[in-house]
């Protein structure tokens, strides 16, 4: 690891040392500064975080049960890979999920929560389409504004882990030529259905927008969906 792509842990947290490494490690895995297929060096983590190796052990063994790593015997962890039957098979549940999500909105919002709903739908169209950051962070607090809405804690923790292990294709997705456009009207749609209490019709469309994700994703990685 030549360059450092780990910030140091600030021990004046409140929250215990072995769930800030956790964090930080999640964090460098999702944003790619850990690459898939890179090996896990408790010695050189723990030295770039400036920790003992220990939580650093801890982090990682909870990264491996989260999908995020993989131990590979006599060797050693590594930095999971993400195959196209794992892209299928994570957006086939997160499809499910995110449908459910948008259901129980519909019937559970308040007016408040969907001011701030519709306030960050606004905001994704004055974002540039160049700036996939932006998107992917905008994209990001939309969908969890939902989540949110739909009352449902275990629900929210499932299919935020689901999108983790995606994230980091997030911004191949919108940079498929027109996605971008597509998805902020997708958005529209979501946000009108769930305005007007209308269950089943939110369900259809957060499906279908997950779906649509998904090809374009497949399309930018030159796979088609059988």
């Amino acid at each position: 690891m030549e360059e450092t792509r780990l910030i140091p842990i600030k021990l004046d947290n409140y929250k215990p040392l072995r769930e800030l490494v956790f964090e930080s490690l999640r964090e460098a895995i999702i944003q790619g500064r850990l690459k898939p297929g890179e090996r896990l060096m408790e010695i050189q983590l723990a030295e770039e975080m400036g920790v003992s190796r220990t939580p650093v052990r801890e982090a990682i063994r909870k990264l491996e049960l989260e999908g995020f790593v993989v131990m590979v015997p006599r060797k050693g962890a590594y930095v999971a890979g993400i195959s196209v039957k794992d892209i299928v098979d994570v957006f086939e549940v997160r499809a499910a999920l995110e449908a459910l999500a948008a259901g129980l909105a519909a019937e559970r919002i308040t007016e408040e929560e969907l001011e701030e709903l519709e306030r960050a739908l606004v905001k994704t169209y004055e974002v540039s389409s160049h700036d996939l950051e932006a998107l992917v962070e905008t994209d990001t607090r939309f969908h969890e504004l939902i989540y949110k809405a739909s009352r449902n804690e275990r629900l929210v923790q499932i299919i935020t882990n689901l999108a983790d292990q995606i994230q980091r294709f997030r911004a191949t997705s919108l940079a498929q030529p027109g996605r971008t456009k597509h998805a902020l009207e997708e958005h529209k749609q979501i946000v009108e259905a769930i305005s007007e209490r209308n269950v089943e019709l939110a369900q259809i469309l957060a499906r279908e927008h997950i779906e649509n994700a998904e090809q374009s994703l497949l399309n930018a990685l030159g796979e088609a969906k059988e």
